[in-house]
């Protein structure tokens, strides 16, 4: 019955062509209708005002313009009551919102605490009905922003937040990123629009003169060898043998690497050897800007090193358009930029170092790079994985990505390139830091080498292998120590533990060496991580070594990869060059697969001074080294 009753008092909303008189309130008209014991939380008097407005302007023919309609009255001034009662059927609260505005919000209100949710409020019908208005489409703007949650550590995004990042594994680093609309006229701001503003300026150039060309075209007149740009010096000719033979006119070089590595030492360095500019006859002008460091610090830094030139200059800003505004003024053969995490564009959304700002700054230097053929070196901070800061398309963008390596507790440097479009990236550079900055090592393949003493009983488990880091040839010590009742089974250190594990059960198996009782303690000296498998014959050999208490005599290195059958493989690439690195060093024996002995004896070692033995096997190893 109560039912019937609510829908008897309120039937004259259920028939739309019925018009019932409507007071001037209408609020307190629609309250009169309902029933105080039934809580009604949400109600909607948009159609009722809408009806009532009908109404008097019925009364009112006088005034037939349009724009007093109902139509036009709702789409420009009318303004929506709703109205949201008690249990007691009192107003709580109403929010009147324009037909504009309307659009423009969520489709969905809500009641907060203590009188209970009030529901979803859905577009359509006359409730919440969106504007007409070209601008809005279903109640939301085609401009609204876009949220990524983008990882701080690695730069991986989501299209919503997690835990921890699913690239990296990293807790609580995901951040919220907006991206939206910007600039004056709510277009977006891209770094190619920013350097073809500067280029334009400085290079006038009609599209209409910009076509394909031949092949042939291209290359006719081009002198490959002075193509690049020589960096002279000892250093200069090892960051040049990285890049594939010099500098490249018009390149965007990344250069990364941990904190304290060198990267701004060797950019310095660089600056001042192209500023010298030994090629051309002449100096040359070199910028160098910096968005960490003030000009007197860059400036102190350069008078440590001991550097000169008149022709290296520095500024300091982190502003794109205002550094390419200086290098028009200037005019350099080279602009080196630290770091690219440092500087911003304007217009562009985010701070500097942000996923957008990273990418659209290096976009605008790589345009800007290509088209005046100005070199760009660009200094780039690393995560604690060790991968460069910012989107992953930061490598794609660049031509030439390096990376300085080393150990806080040393003071040697390797310069590795990962990316060359214009050369190998089986280079490896070999610095020395010192007081005047970074040196070349003269003598690299005996970088990880310590002094030896054959007459000293302690050299007994001591062996040298040499291994491969892209072309350059480095020998390695091989320690070994094997102590019978030892209440540790085995410790490891530079050698991978299953590959450990699997050399100590052949020596058990297909030798007969009695290692069950003892602790084995394996390390490579100098720190460095054993990776190839040409190491696989100088741990057994240090192994066995120690076992037998008999040194290995000095002058004799092991090369070669050990099968599950004792047999030793040959399976190691480039075994030339390794003997070749050895004979120029002195040694007088290297010990090598079978098959290898016969490929090498064709090769013409015979005038280097060095005996190359072949054994089949591990008994074949023992016999010849330690009988």
């Amino acid at each position: 019955m109560r039912a019937l009753r609510i829908f008897y008092t309120q039937r004259h909303l259920f028939n739309p062509k019925r018009h019932r008189p409507i007071s001037p309130s209408p609020i307190i008209s629609f309250q009169s209708h309902q029933n105080p014991k039934i809580s009604r939380h949400f109600r909607s008097t948009y159609n009722l005002r809408t009806q009532e407005l009908a109404s008097l302007d019925a009364d009112c023919p006088s005034s037939g313009s349009d724009s007093n309609s109902p139509d036009a009255e709702t789409n420009s001034s009318t303004r929506r009551t709703w109205t949201v009662f008690d249990t007691e059927g009192i107003p709580y609260s109403d929010r009147q919102e324009s037909g504009l505005r309307r659009g423009a919000e969520k489709n969905e209100v809500s009641v907060n605490k203590g009188y209970g949710s009030a529901g979803k409020l859905r577009s359509g019908g006359g409730y919440g009905q969106a504007s007409r208005d070209s601008r809005f489409v279903r109640g939301r703007k085609k401009g609204k922003k876009k949220v990524h949650w983008v990882c701080s550590e690695c730069g991986h995004s989501e299209g919503q937040w997690w835990g921890a990042c699913r690239e990296c594994n990293t807790v609580g680093s995901m951040k919220q990123f907006s991206e939206g609309e910007s600039g004056n006229d709510g277009s977006r701001v891209s770094g190619f629009e920013v350097s073809d503003n500067v280029v334009r300026s400085w290079f006038p150039e009609k599209s209409t003169e910009v076509k394909p060309l031949r092949l042939t075209d291209v290359n006719r007149g081009v002198n490959q060898m002075n193509w690049r740009i020589p960096l002279h010096g000892h250093f200069g000719s090892e960051v040049a043998r990285v890049l594939g033979g010099g500098l490249v006119p018009g390149s965007l070089v990344l250069v990364g690497g941990d904190p304290g590595a060198g990267k701004s030492t060797m950019l310095l360095q660089i600056a001042a050897i192209i500023a010298e500019g030994h090629d051309i006859g002449g100096s040359s002008p070199v910028l160098y800007v910096s968005g960490e460091e003030s000009v007197e610090q860059i400036g102190n830094r350069a008078d440590r090193l001991r550097i000169e030139t008149e022709d290296l200059f520095l500024y300091s800003s982190t502003d794109i358009e205002e550094i390419l505004g200086q290098v028009h003024l200037l005019s350099p053969r080279a602009l080196v930029v630290d770091s690219i995490q440092t500087v911003y564009l304007k217009g562009v959304v985010g701070s500097a170092g942000g996923l957008q700002q990273v990418k659209e700054c290096t976009s605008a230097l790589l345009r800007f790079a290509k088209k005046t053929n100005i070199p760009v070196f660009l200094i780039g901070h690393v995560t604690k994985s060790g991968d460069i800061a910012g989107p992953r398309v930061l490598e794609h963008i660049v031509d030439a990505v390096l990376y300085m390596e080393g150990e806080k507790q040393s003071s040697h440097r390797l310069l590795r390139s990962v990316k060359n479009r214009f050369g190998s990236t089986d280079e490896l550079g070999i610095f020395e830091m010192s007081q005047m900055g970074l040196q070349v090592v003269s003598n690299p393949s005996e970088l990880f080498l310590s002094e030896q003493n054959s007459d000293s009983e302690i050299l007994a488990g001591l062996a040298v292998t040499v291994i491969m880091d892209g072309s350059r040839s480095f020998l390695l010590e091989i320690q070994a120590l094997c102590v019978s009742g030892s209440a540790f089974s085995k410790q490891v250190n530079g050698v991978p533990s299953n590959r450990a594990d699997m050399i100590i059960s052949v020596l058990m198996k297909q030798a007969g060496l009695k290692l069950k009782d003892s602790g084995i303690f394996l390390n490579v000296v100098s720190g460095v991580t054993l990776v190839e498998t040409a190491g696989d014959l100088a741990v057994a050999a240090a192994i066995c070594s120690s076992v037998l208490e008999f040194p290995i005599p000095s002058g004799i290195a092991f090369i070669g990869e050990i099968g599950l059958g004792g047999e030793l493989r040959m399976t190691v690439p480039r075994m030339e060059k390794r003997v070749h690195t050895l004979a120029k060093l002195g040694y007088k024996k290297c010990i090598v697969p079978k098959k290898a002995e016969t490929s090498l004896a064709t090769l013409g070692f015979e005038g280097l001074k060095i005996e190359i033995v072949g054994c089949k096997n591990l008994k074949e190893v023992i016999n010849t080294v330690f009988v």
